[in-house]
Protein backbone atom coordinates (compact mmCIF):
# COMPACT_ATOMS: atom_id res chain seq x y z
CA UNK A 1 0.00 0.00 0.00
CA UNK A 2 3.03 2.15 0.80
CA UNK A 3 5.07 1.68 -2.21
CA UNK A 4 1.39 2.57 -4.08
CA UNK A 5 1.27 5.63 -2.25
CA UNK A 6 5.03 6.69 -3.24
CA UNK A 7 4.47 5.42 -6.64
CA UNK A 8 1.75 7.53 -6.95
CA UNK A 9 3.45 11.07 -5.56
CA UNK A 10 6.16 10.55 -8.18
CA UNK A 11 3.93 10.11 -11.03
CA UNK A 12 2.23 13.32 -10.30
CA UNK A 13 5.68 15.16 -9.76
CA UNK A 14 6.49 13.71 -13.44
CA UNK A 15 3.26 14.02 -14.98
CA UNK A 16 3.71 16.22 -18.09
CA UNK A 17 1.77 19.41 -18.99
CA UNK A 18 2.33 20.03 -15.31
CA UNK A 19 3.24 23.67 -15.57
CA UNK A 20 7.35 24.18 -14.90
CA UNK A 21 8.75 26.98 -12.06
CA UNK A 22 9.99 28.86 -15.58
CA UNK A 23 6.89 28.68 -17.66
CA UNK A 24 6.06 32.34 -17.57
CA UNK A 25 9.83 33.45 -17.48
CA UNK A 26 10.34 31.26 -20.71
CA UNK A 27 7.16 32.48 -22.73
CA UNK A 28 8.05 35.88 -22.06
CA UNK A 29 11.34 35.42 -23.15
CA UNK A 30 9.88 33.83 -26.52
CA UNK A 31 7.32 36.71 -26.44
CA UNK A 32 10.16 39.48 -26.28
CA UNK A 33 10.68 38.35 -29.54
CA UNK A 34 14.48 36.49 -28.62
CA UNK A 35 15.76 33.61 -30.81
CA UNK A 36 17.55 30.74 -29.08
CA UNK A 37 19.89 29.05 -31.89
CA UNK A 38 21.43 25.79 -30.74
CA UNK A 39 21.84 22.03 -31.51
CA UNK A 40 20.63 19.01 -30.01
CA UNK A 41 24.42 17.18 -29.90
CA UNK A 42 25.82 20.23 -28.15
CA UNK A 43 26.66 19.96 -24.53
CA UNK A 44 26.19 24.21 -23.57
CA UNK A 45 22.80 24.18 -25.77
CA UNK A 46 21.31 21.06 -23.03
CA UNK A 47 23.12 23.07 -20.33
CA UNK A 48 21.00 25.90 -21.26
CA UNK A 49 18.13 24.33 -21.30
CA UNK A 50 18.24 22.77 -17.98
CA UNK A 51 18.43 26.05 -16.42
CA UNK A 52 14.43 26.13 -17.44
CA UNK A 53 14.15 22.12 -16.23
CA UNK A 54 10.47 21.50 -17.55
CA UNK A 55 9.78 24.81 -18.85
CA UNK A 56 12.86 24.95 -21.70
CA UNK A 57 9.86 23.49 -23.82
CA UNK A 58 8.52 27.15 -23.95
CA UNK A 59 11.50 28.68 -24.95
CA UNK A 60 12.12 29.77 -28.70
CA UNK A 61 14.79 27.25 -29.39
CA UNK A 62 15.65 26.64 -33.03
CA UNK A 63 17.39 23.51 -33.95
CA UNK A 64 20.07 24.16 -36.62
CA UNK A 65 21.76 21.13 -36.53
CA UNK A 66 21.18 18.52 -39.32
CA UNK A 67 19.55 15.29 -38.19
CA UNK A 68 23.42 13.61 -38.76
CA UNK A 69 24.81 16.25 -36.51
CA UNK A 70 27.43 17.22 -39.24
CA UNK A 71 25.53 20.13 -40.91
CA UNK A 72 23.65 23.32 -40.14
CA UNK A 73 20.11 24.30 -41.53
CA UNK A 74 19.48 26.95 -43.93
CA UNK A 75 17.67 29.16 -41.32
CA UNK A 76 20.56 29.23 -38.84
CA UNK A 77 22.91 29.81 -41.98
CA UNK A 78 20.92 32.72 -43.20
CA UNK A 79 21.36 33.94 -39.78
CA UNK A 80 24.60 33.79 -39.32
CA UNK A 81 24.98 31.51 -36.45
CA UNK A 82 28.62 30.19 -36.05
CA UNK A 83 28.10 28.87 -32.40
CA UNK A 84 26.09 26.94 -30.29
CA UNK A 85 24.01 28.31 -28.32
CA UNK A 86 23.43 31.78 -29.37
CA UNK A 87 20.69 34.04 -28.34
CA UNK A 88 20.15 36.82 -30.80
CA UNK A 89 17.42 39.96 -29.13
CA UNK A 90 15.10 41.98 -30.72
CA UNK A 91 17.68 45.00 -30.08
CA UNK A 92 20.24 43.58 -32.44
CA UNK A 93 22.15 42.41 -29.43
CA UNK A 94 24.13 38.77 -30.10
CA UNK A 95 25.07 36.27 -27.11
CA UNK A 96 27.27 33.17 -27.16
CA UNK A 97 27.44 30.48 -25.29
CA UNK A 98 25.60 29.99 -21.80
CA UNK A 99 23.75 32.85 -20.99
CA UNK A 100 22.70 33.33 -16.77
CA UNK A 101 18.76 33.60 -16.01
CA UNK A 102 19.91 37.35 -14.64
CA UNK A 103 20.99 38.53 -17.63
CA UNK A 104 18.46 36.61 -19.98
CA UNK A 105 15.96 38.54 -18.03
CA UNK A 106 18.06 41.77 -18.29
CA UNK A 107 17.94 41.59 -21.91
CA UNK A 108 14.24 41.26 -22.81
CA UNK A 109 12.72 42.62 -19.34
CA UNK A 110 11.10 39.96 -17.92
CA UNK A 111 10.82 39.20 -14.82
CA UNK A 112 12.41 36.15 -13.06
CA UNK A 113 10.43 34.35 -10.79
CA UNK A 114 11.74 34.68 -7.40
Amino acid sequence: MILLLIGGIVWLIRTPGRPGKLDSFASCIKDSGALFYGAFWCPHCQNQKALFSSSAKLLPYIECSTPDGKGQIAVCTEAGIEGYPTWKFPDGTIKTGEVSLEDLSELTNCPLPK
